[in-house]
């Protein structure tokens, strides 16, 4: 008989709902070693955050595996590519913790604002202090929303029911999206310096990280409240703390941390009334532990029964021989989408082209196009994977075309990226060397032959003697090595184009110098 394990703590609906396909072992809090032992007699694993799944994991699997689960969001806790490999469908749960997350935001905001965390404990200590907890209003106060997937969009209706006025930033919200929603997307700037509350629904990346710190707090109106409830790490909490006991801003409400569970003598646990502290409740509800039970275990039941899961992370269908021949082409697909993502700076994608040339026309393309838009989102939004890709994309309201062009091309095979947004268009292609290391051919015109790595640094300047020496006497005097330099351009003497691989990442004061010299149009940094 079909037999299902699993290892962490899970609702009871969502065990029952996979007895009525296998029989179901239930055994929370196994070590990995005892996993790998009888890993071999199953053919689903049912996980939470508190069970690694390993490539030795995986190994110990026999063929007679068909899914492994994992009741939430993040699957950094299993081997994608290990499973894949194998045949193996990873499915999650992203949408079950969705209601939580977002109330949980709503909550901390009003309480925030009320003071009712401390008001409750003066209280229960016997106190009436009434005149020490006069607080806000949410009424006619500017929101200011970054990030507007399912939760911050959420968020977001939820306040305007209550008389909010709202702003947003989300790189990858398509302009018509955000009208639907009669919300006003900004650039960061004017969320630092506009709003009453701030709340972050972005995930933590290189981007992200420290994305509030002194400086973006020095641009803040001085009674303004942030509220975290995505990722710690976003917020820099020294800078945050710091800025709360000089009275730079008027408070915060926190519920995850940079590191968790929050060390005991963390600044931030003595700030008093201005702050609100929850131990990362954003989805600790009856229902979202529900929900995310009964999510991946009917899709496990789907999938054991022969169907197809909503919420594959990896690639189903792609197995063995076929994903090792297009292991490259994905790779290279998704590395322009995220070079395009991190190169058109602030600008809004309204429409998406994916396109094919060569030797790849014959082929099928759909995975290429779903690993193009998997790059492109992924810097900017959380969870994005193959298979939810194109769905991600067309809830930001961004319009995706796949095509094969009849066009000439001076490579066997190229991927072409073209992006319509509304600052203008962009174009990146790319091709493989030697059939496997990805090459960037083309960018906005200008021709390249550049593996694209590491750090880069693009600047757009005017062709003549001296300019590539003060940029790059800028980078020495700052310790960053250049490993690798092309430079394009369409006519003499008029702009070049330059991508510059660099050993180690630019700083920020550094970039600031580059785009100040005369002879520079545009600088940016890309990071892959």
């Amino acid at each position: 008989m079909t037999k299902v394990l699993i290892t962490d703590s899970l609702s009871e609906l969502g065990i029952e709902i996979l007895k009525s396909v296998a029989e179901v072992t239930y055994k929370p809090g196994m070590k990995p070693e005892e996993i790998i032992q009888v890993i071999h007699e199953y053919s689903g694993l049912l996980i939470r955050s508190g069970t690694t799944v390993t490539k030795e994991t995986i190994d110990a699997c026999s063929p007679k595996m068909k899914v492994i689960g994992r009741a939430g969001v993040g699957v950094d806790n299993v081997d994608l590519g290990a499973a894949t490999q194998r045949g193996i469908i990873v499915v999650n749960s992203p949408d079950g913790n969705t209601t939580a997350a977002a109330e949980q935001t709503v909550t901390l905001m009003m309480a925030l604002a009320r003071l009712t965390a401390p008001a409750d404990v003066s209280m229960k200590n016997g106190e009436w202090n009434r005149s020490k907890f006069t607080g806000i209003e949410l009424q006619n106060k500017t929101l200011g929303v970054v990030g507007l997937g399912k939760i911050g969009t959420k968020v977001a209706q939820v306040a305007q029911a209550l008389g909010m006025k709202i702003i947003s930033y989300d790189p990858v919200v398509s302009p018509s999206r955000a009208e639907s929603l009669d919300i006003k997307l900004v650039e960061l700037e004017q969320i630092w310096t506009d709003s009453d509350f701030i709340t972050l629904h972005i995930p933590k990346t290189p981007q992200t990280a420290n994305l509030i710190n002194k400086e973006t707090i020095s641009k803040m109106k001085k009674d303004v409240r942030l509220i975290n409830c995505a990722r710690g790490g976003i917020i820099n909490e020294q800078d945050l703390a710091d800025a709360i006991k000089e009275g730079r801003i008027g408070g915060a409400a926190l519920d995850v941390f940079d590191k968790e569970p929050l060390e005991a003598d963390s600044p931030l646990r003595s700030l008093g009334n201005k702050v609100l502290l929850t131990p990362h409740l954003g989805a600790s509800t009856e229902e979202a532990q529900i929900n995310v039970a009964i999510d991946v275990a009917e899709q496990i039941k789907e999938v054991l029964s022969g169907g197809f899961a909503r919420s594959a992370v990896n690639l189903p269908g792609l197995r063995g021989v076929a994903i090792e021949e297009l292991k490259s082409h994905l790779d290279l697909s998704k590395l322009l989408g995220s070079f395009l993502s991190q190169f058109i700076g602030t600008a809004r994608p309204i429409e998406l082209i994916i396109e094919v040339a060569g030797e790849l026309t014959q082929k099928e393309i759909s995975p290429l196009v779903l690993s193009a838009i998997q790059g492109f989102l992924s810097d900017k939004i959380e969870g994005v994977t193959f298979v939810n890709a194109k769905l991600v994309a067309g809830e930001r309201g961004i319009k995706i075309i796949e095509s094969k062009s009849a066009d000439k091309t001076d490579y066997a095979e190229e991927i072409i990226l073209k992006l319509q947004t509304d600052k203008g268009s962009f174009e990146v292609a790319g091709t493989l060397q030697n059939e496997k290391t990805p090459v960037i051919t083309r960018l906005n015109g200008y021709n390249f032959s550049v593996v694209p790595a590491g750090h880069i640094l693009l600047t757009l300047h005017n062709d003549k003697p001296g300019v590539i020496a003060k940029i790059s006497k800028l980078l020495g005097d700052n310790d960053v090595n250049i490993s690798g330099m092309s430079l394009g351009r369409k006519a003499v003497r008029e702009e070049a184009l330059m991508i510059c691989s660099l050993d180690n990442p630019i700083p920020e004061a550094v970039i600031k110098s580059i785009k100040e010299l005369n002879e520079v149009q545009k600088a940016t940094c890309i990071n892959l």
